[in-house]
């Protein structure tokens, strides 16, 4: 009997589930099959994972999400920022995939590696969750905004002489949605995060390479954004600052900058949260990547 890959194994019980026509139970599984890529050869005895929300398969538009939970680049708020928001992508019938990034401690390409990780995975999959791999967006809140735009701004095609078949995926997300993120590592930055990621005293090159707003061209997908102006933790500049770098590339975006609720928008709650889950989904389906019938907003499940 041949050898199933560790990706294999772990997806059967979600096969099974998601062939019935039931909603699967959510399935986590790691990013690796052994060891991590840290990006400069060495490697992590860690792997980061994701945990697989389907919608019912006979409510699933085929569009999935992942999603990067915030947390300064120091912790991960997976509850609210992830598994919540995964729950309420569902009720639309978008699956969303819960990423737990591995935390940078200066090693500023592993988050980035593994987000790039999640998107080949899902992409690979993508007939066996019935998911369409043109389909396949990133989703983040704060410094996990920053991470989703990181993504969206740098990609490859992968590796066609890849053993790893995942590797051999490309890894550019369709489309973006980024809430109240930290965006650039330059001047209006958010400290902690820019100095979980990149340490005390990065480089100018750095410093660049990791503001998202200096990355965007062409290739660079759609994108939505929505910031507080009342912002004083992550400053709404930095949705301002990558809105304009798409606008001046003539890159698909909208920003909606919302009135109140400050950073992480009322503890995840009210009028303004409710604000930026209705435009977007209005905004995906002006995308063609879920009905129109699923823009009313419905709130998000409880974490």
């Amino acid at each position: 009997m041949p050898r199933l890959s560790f990706l294999a194994l772990s997806l059967i019980p979600l096969l099974l589930l998601v062939g019935s026509g039931a909603a699967a139970e959510p399935l986590r599984m790691p990013l690796w099959p052994a060891r991590s890529p840290v990006g400069n050869g060495d490697f992590d005895s860690y792997s980061g994972s994701i945990t697989v929300h389907l919608p019912p398969k006979s409510e699933a538009t085929g569009t999935a999400v992942v999603i990067c939970p915030g947390g300064g680049y120091g912790g991960l708020m997976a509850k609210p920022e992830g598994h919540g928001i995964a729950r309420w992508l569902n009720v639309h019938g978008v699956a969303g995939i819960v990423l737990e990034y591995r935390l940078p401690q200066g090693r500023h390409q592993v988050p980035l590696l593994d987000a790039q990780r999640a998107i080949r995975m899902v992409r690979h999959s993508a007939a066996d969750w019935q998911i369409k791999p043109d389909q396949i967006g990133i989703m983040g809140f704060s410094a996990g905004g920053h991470l989703a735009a990181t993504a969206a701004t740098q990609f490859d095609q992968g590796d066609p002489t890849a053993t790893d078949m995942i590797e051999r995926e490309g890894c550019r997300p369709d489309f973006a949605l980024l809430i109240y993120p930290v965006v650039s590592m330059g001047q209006f930055s958010h400290g902690g995060s820019r100095k979980n990621l990149l340490g005390e005293s990065p480089a100018a090159d750095l410093v660049k390479r990791y503001s998202a707003e200096e990355q965007v061209t062409a290739a660079t997908p759609p994108m939505f954004l929505a910031h507080a102006v009342d912002d004083t933790l992550v400053v709404p500049e930095n949705s301002r600052q990558l809105q304009a770098a798409l606008q001046a590339r003539g890159i698909d975006s909208e920003y909606v900058e919302l009135a109140g609720g400050g950073h992480g928008l009322n503890g995840y709650k009210g009028p303004f949260w409710d604000e930026w889950q209705t435009k977007s989904l209005a905004w995906l389906a002006r995308h063609h990547l879920i009905p129109a019938t699923h823009t009313p907003a419905t709130r998000t499940p409880a974490p």
